[in-house]
């Protein structure tokens, strides 16, 4: 029998390595891109509020290392610049809760220094006018988070001399608070929510010096609260366990970054609804930091200010989900 020696074309060769390489290249491509943006034009702080109205988030309150703040500011997302507004009338503090409901700001609770609080008050920005409105029902606390889902704001958790599970619905229509149903986890403070249309999400914070793993979901319309799997589920490969961290949502999906877990976090957490689950997203490119705030728009979202130890920022990051990494922009 005769054999016959195959010969491989050194041009086919070629191009069929470079073909390789490229889908190699395509499969290590990482998207989320962090672009700095124009940095705070007040003082450096952390533990502010913000809330997003329209294309424009406004941020309010804080503590600078030396002062409880209460000045307001409002950031131009399209401009990349921010304008002071009105100043808030209430006490300067620390660690409060905002949200947002049919154009109004509204913005409560808190820590100013000497003080738990529970004054409660609504921003107009057409005519940056502030109002005091009905105090919080709760008693007074920080570290809580406040959300709008449905039409209504709901405020729960946090601390008062210990942690809380609590939650109450303030109806803007009224100007009333009643109790609302309260979900079935642990205590905690400095948790963090994010809405995805008529539900909230929230999870992390601390309980008793230990980091909570209950992750839970709040139906607006049914005004119920499910618990979804847990933060370091063990059949997953994540553990999302945290405190002071910030939250936006995109897309649909919802975002949690950066925090305090055992040292200041660079990590970006991506939360899928449609499964429940989570995945790491690129590294926020940022100092590391915690108590720093958050807004989200129509396909972005920006982290800015917060601290690391004594040292408080005045930067702003953009995020990009859609865009690829690039670590010198």
């Amino acid at each position: 029998m005769h054999l016959t020696k195959t010969y491989l074309n050194p041009l086919v060769l070629l191009i069929a390595l470079i073909s390789i390489i490229s889908c190699s290249d395509d499969d290590d491509v990482e998207y989320g891109n962090w672009v700095e943006s124009s940095s705070f034009d007040g003082n450096a702080r952390s533990s502010s509020v913000s809330f997003v109205i329209g294309d424009k988030g406004y941020v309010v309150s804080g503590y600078d290392g030396d002062d409880y703040l209460s000045d307001l500011w409002e950031y131009d997302s399209e401009g990349d610049f921010w304008i002071k507004k009105a100043d808030f009338p209430g006490v300067a503090r620390s660690g409060a809760v905002g949200f947002s409901i049919n154009g109004i700001g509204y913005f409560g609770t808190g820590f100013d220094g000497d003080y738990e609080l529970n004054d409660f008050w609504s921003y107009d920005p057409v005519v940056n006018i502030w109002t005091q409105e009905a105090d919080f029902l709760g008693s007074e606390r920080y570290g809580a988070v406040g959300f709008a889902v449905n039409g209504k704001g709901y405020i729960g958790t946090g601390f008062d001399g210990s942690e809380l599970k609590d939650f109450y619905k303030y109806d803007p229509e009224t100007g009333e608070w009643i109790l609302s149903t309260g979900f079935g986890g642990d205590k905690r403070k400095d948790a963090v929510t994010f809405v995805i249309g008529d539900k909230a999400y929230m999870g992390t914070g601390i309980h008793n010096g230990s980091y909570e793993n209950g992750f839970y979901v709040f139906d607006g319309v049914t005004e119920t609260w499910t618990q979804l799997t847990d933060l370091d589920d063990d059949d997953a490969d994540y553990s999302v366990l945290l405190s002071n961290g910030v939250s936006f949502t995109l897309d649909g999906l919802g975002y949690i970054a950066t925090g305090g877990a055992s040292g200041v976090s660079l990590n970006l957490w991506i939360y899928d609804p449609s499964t429940d689950t989570w995945d790491e997203g690129s590294y926020f490119e940022g100092s590391a930091r915690q108590d720093a705030c958050a807004f989200s728009f129509t396909n972005r979202a920006f982290i800015f200010m917060g601290r690391s130890g004594s040292y408080y920022f005045d930067d702003n990051w953009e995020f990009r989900p859609d865009e690829e990494v690039d670590e010198d922009d």
